[in-house]
């Protein structure tokens, strides 16, 4: 699963990096936690233009009757993700970018579970595979929303978790976004465990155990 990741990297070069139309404006988050705002890259199908917005994790179907199921929603299993009720209609028409530096997963050792920040070998950024959904109340309120799509682990992340989040290939982002052309049979193949030998994984600080903690000693050693 993904619970919990970070995004430090300037707006600036998540501008370059992922081809937006405009510099964003974000501050560093170091322990990124569910119901909480992500940032997340969508393209518009008319312009083929790419722009940054932040939703909220936890994906509200647009058929939800209120917004309660959200936090449990903050996954979707790529396996069955294009025929899962919550998910599919999002999957042919509503996909997402969601860029990080690193994610987190705990190992249970003794009394406590230490965290482990899992990045890439290199520390660049990259884009979880992800969706997002619209949704309105009866009043007319809306929220935007999205959710991360998940797979079976590589051997580095399966030391201590089964699963892990899909980290696209930056030659894909374009294939994933395009909602007009891509199908589940275009799609499938992308969505597969990143190759451990282009990744790290590191004990780190405690504190990011607490949800509501976020500041630069999450990622200390």
């Amino acid at each position: 699963m993904c619970g919990r990741f970070l995004l430090m990297t300037p707006g600036r070069d998540l501008a370059e990096r992922f081809q937006l139309a405009e510099e964003p404006v974000l501050q560093p988050r170091y322990n990124i936690a569910p119901t909480q705002a992500v940032a997340a890259i969508r393209e518009d199908a008319a312009t083929l233009t790419r722009h940054l917005a932040l939703l909220k994790w936890g994906l509200v179907p647009f058929w939800a009757k209120d917004m309660t199921i959200g936090p449990r929603m903050i996954n979707a299993r790529s396996e069955t993700v294009a025929s899962k009720p919550a998910f599919r209609a999002a999957f042919k028409h509503r996909r997402c970018l969601i860029p990080a530096d690193g994610f987190y997963e705990w190992k249970k050792e003794k009394a406590r579970k230490q965290p482990f920040l899992i990045t890439m070998a290199d520390q660049s950024p990259f884009a979880f595979a992800g969706l997002w959904e619209h949704w309105q109340d009866p009043q007319g309120s809306v929220l935007e929303s999205c959710t991360i799509l998940t797979a079976g682990s590589n051997d580095l992340v399966s030391s201590i978790h089964d699963r892990m989040p899909v980290i696209l290939r930056p030659d894909d982002y374009g294939l994933w976004l395009d909602t007009a052309r891509a199908g589940p049979d275009l799609l499938q193949p992308l969505l597969k465990p990143y190759p451990s030998e282009r990744m790290t994984m590191r004990a780190v600080n405690p504190k990011v155990n607490n949800a509501s903690y976020d500041a630069p000693d999450c990622i200390e050693g």
